[in-house]
C-alpha cells in the first residue's frame, strides 16, 4: 500500500481525496518508480479542483512531474536504483502521475536525473523550468542574442516566468517582466528582471501593429497579451508561446508576421523527444543559478496539495510548489 491523491468521478460527483492505494491498482507500464517529489502545476490545480476537464480517465492520480528511484524495470535503459525524472507525456491526465508515493510508467517517458540535481531540486525546476528552457532554446535557434535588445517575459510571477527571467538574465539578456502583482517587484528584481511593467498594458485589445520594442518574448499568458506582444516585437524577432493563463484565444492579425518577419514559436513541453528533453535539462544544469531555487519554489507535503490547488489557480501562490509525497 502507498499514499496518493486519487481523483474520481461517478454519480456522486467529482472528487479528489488522499487515499491508501494498493500496488495492484497501478496502471500498466514497464518501469515502477518510488516517487520522492512531485509538484503542483496549473494543470494539476485544474485536475484536482475539476474546474477544467483535463482528466481523461478515472480514477486518476494527478501530477505532471515526478522525480524518484526506479523500483522495478523491464526497460533496457533503466535498472533498479536509477534516479529518474519525468515531465509531461499526459501523466496526471490520461495516465497516473506523480502525486503519489509510487507510480508505474512507460520507460520511454523517463530521462535519467542529471547528476547536478537532487530529486528535490529537479522538482523545484519541474515542467516550469524545463518549459522555460525550451523557450530559450527556440529563441537561440532563431538567432536571438542579448545584443538585439530587451526580452519580454509575461506571467512573470508564475513558474515558467520566474525561470525564464532567471535564465535569461544569467545568459546576459535585459529582461522586462510583465505582472499584475505589484507586491512582487522585489522578487522579480532578485530573479534578474531589469524592468517591471503592469500586465494591464498588454492584456486589453490592441492594434495589429505597435511600436517595435522587444527583441523576443516568452509568453505563458496567451489571448490579448500574446497578440500585443507580437504586435510590439521588433523585425525578425521571435515570440515563444507556451501557455494560456489569460485564454486560449489569439485575437491578432498576420501583420507582425508578414510585415516584420516576426516568428511565433509554439512550445509543446508534453511530447518532446528524449534527446530534446536531455538537452534542456543539461542546459538547466549549466545555466541556472541553483541559489535561486529557494526563492522560486516552496515545499508542501502531499497532505497539503488538495487544499493548495484552488489557491494556485487563484494566483495566490508564487513560483513553484514542490510536493514531498512522503509527508
Amino acid at each position: 500500500m502507498f499514499k496518493g491523491i486519487l481523483i474520481d468521478k461517478d454519480d456522486s460527483g467529482y472528487r479528489a481525496t488522499l487515499q491508501e492505494i494498493n500496488d495492484e491498482q497501478l496502471p500498466e507500464g514497464d518501469v515502477t518508480v518510488r516517487v520522492a517529489y512531485s509538484t503542483l502545476n496549473f494543470k494539476d490545480g485544474l485536475a484536482i479542483t475539476g474546474s477544467s476537464p483535463v482528466v481523461r480517465k478515472f480514477p486518476m492520480v494527478p501530477g505532471i512531474d515526478l522525480a524518484g528511484t526506479v523500483e522495478v524495470s523491464g526497460h533496457p535503459d533503466y535498472k533498479v536504483g536509477d534516479l529518474v525524472v519525468l515531465n509531461g507525456w499526459g501523466v496526471g491526465e490520461g495516465h497516473w502521475g506523480g502525486l503519489a508515493q509510487k507510480t508505474r510508467l512507460n520507460g520511454d517517458w523517463l530521462i535519467p536525473l542529471p547528476k547536478a540535481f537532487t530529486t528535490a531540486q529537479a522538482m523545484a525546476i519541474g515542467t516550469a523550468g524545463y518549459t522555460a528552457m525550451l523557450c530559450i532554446l527556440a529563441l537561440e535557434h532563431n538567432g536571438v542574442t542579448p545584443e538585439q535588445g530587451e526580452v519580454l517575459v509575461t506571467g512573470a510571477n508564475g513558474g515558467v516566468g520566474s525561470f525564464a527571467i532567471a535564465l535569461l538574465s544569467r545568459l546576459g539578456y535585459r529582461v522586462v517582466a510583465s505582472t499584475g502583482r505589484t507586491s512582487e517587484h522585489d522578487y522579480l528584481k532578485q530573479l534578474g528582471a531589469s524592468e517591471i511593467i503592469d500586465r494591464a498594458t498588454l492584456s486589453e485589445p490592441g492594434k495589429p501593429l505597435a511600436k517595435e520594442r522587444w527583441a523576443a518574448v516568452i509568453d505563458s499568458v496567451g489571448s490579448h497579451t500574446l497578440a500585443n506582444a507580437c504586435a510590439s516585437t521588433k523585425a525578425n524577432g521571435t515570440v515563444a508561446a507556451c501557455g494560456l493563463a489569460q485564454g486560449m484565444d489569439f485575437p491578432a492579425s498576420v501583420a507582425p508576421f508578414i510585415l516584420r518577419g516576426v516568428t511565433l514559436a509554439g512550445i509543446n513541453s508534453v511530447t518532446q523527444p528524449k534527446a530534446k528533453r536531455v538537452l534542456a535539462w543539461n542546459r538547466l544544469a549549466e545555466d541556472l543559478d541553483f541559489a535561486l531555487l529557494p526563492l522560486i519554489s516552496h515545499e508542501i507535503g502531499l497532505s497539503e496539495a488538495i487544499e493548495a490547488a484552488p489557491r494556485l489557480l487563484a494566483g495566490q501562490l508564487r513560483g513553484r510548489v514542490v510536493v514531498d509525497v512522503n509527508r
